[in-house]
Formats: structure tokens, C-alpha cells, sequence
């Protein structure tokens, strides 16, 4: 980890990127949720992790601390790539939204439409599974239907032959359950709309007009490329490098994104509107919106000031002390990441870590109280 006095001259470093004239209650906020991170990371021994803080007009705040590799000493940079994990949902769901806006795809078309003699499911509503409730995690499936299988390291087309034992639970639309196999049908259905494969969509449509040049999907690309991140997990109190999980890789739409913190610091100023010519506002407004309202039991629903929580197409949205949230997160074998952003506020986060820690439950509620309190402290000093 970074050393002592790296942590001493934090402060310093911050005051040079926001001088306390100007928008200072956006440097006292920037700066304090710095130090929280700083403070998390180091009393956790993280080996490895990258933030950006990004607005729509530009890049904030970027940082790295750690290494690659507790084995090899390498130390992370801001075009180190890492696996994101689950927060490529939002990817998937963003491609969908880019198809239905141009009038190449239905959300309200039968899933089992685009693959002939498939059964979604064992309830009797099977043949009214949509495109929608897919992407919104409100198929009405039993929630996480084979994760099981892919942590075992089966492959998405073995389990794909499976999928009409999966249990219904209530009807579609109805309520949520979060999946990873019934998601990643979205890969195919882009496929199959678009007539190309799932990354090369994902590139022609979002990481090359959006420059996002480190972006890939799959398992050759990360593990062939120069400067990626290993995945750690604690082994008798001390952080071991493991092995790679490629089956999560097989489900793209789900999991199988790998990029930089400075590509997410991109998607997420593309999320608040920056670069309409890529991600017009009425693909955003549609994305973005809540489709089915998720349970109390998730980690995220804990969080204070949660005051509602639902899923959307490829995102989650909440509704946080009063003001819109849209939030992912990700965990695979050895990563951790979070996204978040307050498009009333013009500020989002990205952190991602080479590791498997519960610390990072607690960045996105951090980040939010921050910026929030931050801006009423100042607008009640004002009066």
C-alpha cells in the first residue's frame, strides 16, 4: 500500500487540486471523501485500487494507490485495467436502451422470440417474459438462478440448456429478482438485433466513439493485455493473488467488461449527459428510470438514507435523503467495484480494487452524504 507519509501529504496534494477559493464546499467534500477512501484502504491493507470523481464538463479527481500484484510489486496506475464485474450491466443495459431508440428493438418483445424452442422458466407466464423485464431483473425467476454453477466455472451456453427448470416465483413484472444467466440473454438479443457480436457492438457503439480505448470484453483481452490488475483474496490474514474465474467471462452482458479507471470515469460523465452524440438524453431518461422496486435484504438497501431502491435497465436507482441516486456495483472471485452518480448534483464516483473486501459497501453511502451535507451546510451558512 501507499506509504505514511504519502498519507501525511494527502491533504496537501488535494489543496493543490482545489484551492479553497472558488466552489469550496466542492473542495471541502472532494477532499474529506478523499481522505475517507485514503483512511479505508490503508486500515484494510487494499493491495490495489483506482477512484476517479468525475462532473458532466470534466475529470475531478483521479487516484491510484497500490500495486498489480502483492507478488510483484507493480504498482496501479489510472490505465491499469481491472475486471468490473457486475457493474457491466450497466453496459448491457445501455445497449439496449442505443437499440430501442433507434426503433431496432422492442423492449416489450417475448424473450423466448428470439430463441426458438427455449422455455424461460417452469411458470405458466413464461412466453410473457420481455426484453424489459430482463434488463430490470423482473423476470419473476427465482433470484440468481446457476450463479451457483457458474462459481463451479460452467459456461453460460452449457446453462443456457437449462433454463426452463429455473422456478417462477411471482409473475414477470412483478417483482425483482436479481439474475446473472437470464441477464447475459441480453448479449444474444443484441446480437441478434444488431447482426454482430456482443463486443464488437459494444465497441463500435460505445467504447471507440466514446474513446474508451482500454475497454474489452472478455477473457483473452484482459489476460493477454499489458498493465491489468490480478484479483487478491485474503488467505491467513495476508492478501494472496488467486486464480481468474473465467466462466463469469461467458456471461458478458453480466460481468465480462474490463476497464480502466479513466474509461469509467468517461461512462460516467457519458451517464450525466456529456457526450449526447453517443448516449442521446432520451436513451439516459429511459435507462435511468425505475422499472421495479428491489427488497429490503440487499446490502445497498441498508445503506442510510435509503428512502426507495429499485432496478432500471442495467442500473440501479435510489432515492437517497431525498435526491436521485443511480448506482452499480460488482464483486467476481478476487474484485470489487463501485459506481455512482447524483445528476441533480453533476458529480459522480468510480472505485474499483483488486480485491474481495466488504469495505466497499460503505463508498457509495460516503460518497452521497458528502456531497449532499456538503452542499446544505453551505446553502444554511449562505443565509
Amino acid at each position: 500500500m501507499q506509504s505514511k507519509l504519502f498519507s501525511l501529504l494527502l491533504p496537501v496534494i488535494l489543496l493543490t487540486f482545489f484551492p479553497s477559493s472558488g466552489d469550496s464546499r466542492a473542495a471541502h467534500s472532494i477532499n474529506s471523501y478523499l481522505r475517507s477512501i485514503e483512511v479505508l484502504l490503508e486500515e484494510n491493507d487494499i493491495p490495489g485500487a483506482a477512484l476517479t470523481i468525475v462532473s458532466k464538463d470534466e475529470v475531478i479527481r483521479t487516484h491510484t494507490w497500490g500495486v498489480r500484484d502483492v507478488a510483484l510489486q507493480d504498482v496501479i496506475n489510472d490505465e491499469t485495467v481491472f475486471r468490473i464485474a457486475s457493474m457491466s450491466k450497466t453496459f448491457a443495459g445501455t445497449a439496449i436502451g442505443m437499440l430501442v431508440e433507434r426503433s431496432l428493438l422492442d423492449l416489450d418483445r417475448s424473450v423466448e422470440s428470439f430463441f426458438p424452442g427455449m422455455r424461460l422458466g417452469n411458470g405458466y407466464s413464461h412466453d410473457k417474459i420481455t426484453v424489459k423485464h430482463v434488463a430490470s431483473q423482473s423476470t419473476g425467476l427465482m433470484p440468481h438462478a446457476y450463479s451457483n454453477l457458474l462459481d463451479d466455472g460452467l459456461r453460460f451456453e452449457n446453462i443456457k440448456k437449462r433454463v426452463h427448470q429455473i422456478p417462477a416465483v411471482c409473475k414477470p413484472g412483478v417483482c425483482y429478482g436479481y439474475q446473472n444467466v437470464v441477464f447475459s440473454l441480453l448479449q444474444n438479443i443484441v446480437e441478434v438485433t444488431s447482426t454482430i457480436s456482443y463486443s464488437n457492438f459494444l465497441w463500435d457503439n460505445i467504447f471507440e466513439p466514446l474513446e474508451m480505448r482500454r475497454s474489452s470484453v472478455g477473457l483473452e483481452a484482459f489476460v493477454d493485455g499489458d498493465n491489468v490488475s490480478r484479483p487478491h483474496r485474503l488467505v491467513r490474514g495476508k492478501w494472496r493473488t488467486t486464480s481468474t474465474n473465467s466462466a463469469y467471462y461467458s456471461v458478458a452482458a453480466a460481468a465480462g467488461v474490463n476497464a480502466t479507471i479513466n474509461d469509467m470515469g468517461v461512462w460516467v460523465r457519458a451517464h450525466l449527459g456529456a457526450f449526447p452524440e453517443v448516449l442521446p438524453r432520451a436513451v439516459l431518461d429511459e435507462i435511468h428510470s425505475p422499472v421495479v422496486e428491489s427488497p429490503h435484504r440487499n446490502y445497498f438497501n441498508r445503506w442510510e438514507g435509503i428512502e426507495k431502491a429499485y432496478y432500471g435497465t442495467g442500473w440501479r436507482i435510489m432515492d437517497m435523503f431525498g435526491t436521485r441516486v443511480i448506482h452499480h456495483g460488482g464483486g467476481v472471485r478476487g474484485y470489487r467495484s463501485e459506481m455512482a452518480f447524483i445528476p441533480e448534483e453533476n458529480i459522480g464516483m468510480v472505485l474499483m480494487i483488486n480485491a474481495e473486501s466488504n469495505i466497499m459497501n460503505e463508498v457509495v453511502p460516503l460518497f452521497v452524504k458528502q456531497m449532499l451535507f456538503a452542499k446544505e451546510n453551505s446553502e444554511q451558512k449562505s443565509k
